[in-house]
């Protein structure tokens, strides 16, 4: 079985616009049952949630809802899945949080191939609290980064690592469960930025052994928000600043005000167009799963020729290089400024966006400043007309 690239890209209003579209890193375009769903949350009756009313149940559901569908769609338990503004704010949260405990002699550790949202709330934490930061590197020839990196800066004193579930900026997936293996024998807790993996790749918590992972619905065919998801039993163990009248239970205690009801509906919608490419059949985690292999075996089929298609052009450095890596290329031009090729690629129907995309500390060791590149990302909805059009204006640009 094969994704049906044509029947899921029908689901999507802004494809008929005429663009081709590799700015998904950014945020997926949305297809009409999501936008939907959104519409339904907001008409019906609502308020906050609770069981007395119809307009209290409304709201109930679409929340519990929602956590299923996030913890079906990355192996989690729905008691874990925290929701909130962005996968950036869920982290600062986070940061505070856990940084309760920290002090002098304390290490934190992040690395150079993250997306910043998964380095400054650490380091800013962990400067206030007195602790020490350790970096962990990369090799910017092949973009790699292993679990020797990380066992390399990892001692006794480390109390969380941080690393990135895939490179925004290059696509770079490091090996997070030889990774969580270092980071536990060292007695620290272990943290995932999962959201650009989420979108190109199945997940299983289980399997990657993170203690806390978070998510960017709008990055899979979703509204902006974020999800933070981990064991309830370990979220039970953290006290966060609330208000004194909201409720402690867990994981709601992380909640701060009430949740936008609109957005969680979409994101259940989204899940569950991920979960229908797969076909009706099975629960919807067994769906999600098989779907998000057909999700990754397309979009590395079109990365495969979309590489081989910029290889034979002159003057191109492709700086996406590692074994496992998500479609997302950055390629610089000889001479050229990557912010002119946006641009003439815009100009001509095809969105591929340049820039370092907050990765800064990952453009900046590549020997790229804070400039990047031109950064290409293929999505379930792209297709082989959209890949032509790319190399066609790419083409055109450097004659």
């Amino acid at each position: 079985m094969s994704l049906d690239v044509a029947a899921l890209r029908s689901l999507f209003p802004a494809l008929q616009g005429g663009a081709a579209h590799f700015d998904g890193p950014g945020g997926t375009q949305v297809p009409t049952p999501v936008a939907d769903a959104v519409h339904a949350a907001l008409v019906q009756p609502t308020a906050n949630r609770g069981m007395t009313t119809q307009a209290e149940r409304n709201a109930d559901d679409v929340v519990v809802g929602a956590r299923r569908a996030v913890a079906d769609l990355v192996g989690g338990q729905s008691g874990g899945v925290v929701f909130g503004r962005s996968a950036t704010q869920l982290t600062y949260d986070l940061a505070r949080t856990l940084s309760a405990g920290w002090g002098p002699g304390d290490e934190v550790v992040v690395t150079r191939l993250d997306h910043d949202a998964n380095i400054r709330p650490w380091v800013q934490a962990a400067e206030r609290a007195g602790a020490t930061v350790r970096w962990v590197e990369f090799d910017p020839a092949t973009g790699e980064l292993t679990a020797d990196d990380v066992a390399a800066v990892v001692s006794d004193r480390t109390r969380l690592v941080a690393v990135t579930g895939a490179s925004n900026l290059i696509g770079t997936r490091p090996p997070l469960s030889r990774i969580a293996g270092v980071v536990h024998a060292a007695g620290a807790l272990f943290h995932v930025d999962g959201v650009h993996l989420t979108a190109h790749a199945p997940v299983d918590l289980a399997d990657l052994g993170c203690d806390t992972f978070v998510c960017s619905p709008y990055k899979f065919l979703g509204p902006h928000c974020g999800a933070l998801v981990a064991d309830p039993a370990f979220l039970a163990t953290l006290h966060p600043d609330k208000l004194l009248p909201s409720t402690d239970a867990v994981p709601e205690r992380f909640e701060l005000g009430t949740l936008p009801y609109e957005l969680l509906a979409g994101t259940t919608a989204a899940v569950d167009v991920l979960a229908g490419i797969a076909g009706p059949d099975g629960t919807r985690r067994e769906r999600l799963l098989a779907a998000m292999h057909l999700v990754e075996a397309h979009e590395d089929a079109l990365r495969v020729q979309l590489e081989t298609a910029l290889a034979a052009l002159p003057g191109v450095t492709l700086r996406s290089r590692a074994a496992e890596r998500t479609p997302t290329l950055l390629v610089t031009f000889e001479g050229r400024d990557a912010a002119d090729a946006y641009r003439y690629l815009a100009a001509r129907g095809v969105n591929a966006p340049a820039g370092s995309f907050y990765a800064l500390e990952c453009s900046r060791w590549l020997g790229l400043g804070d400039t990047g590149g031109l950064r290409i990302g293929l999505a379930p909805y792209s297709d082989q007309t959209d890949v032509d059009r790319l190399v066609d204006g790419l083409r055109g640009f450097l004659a």
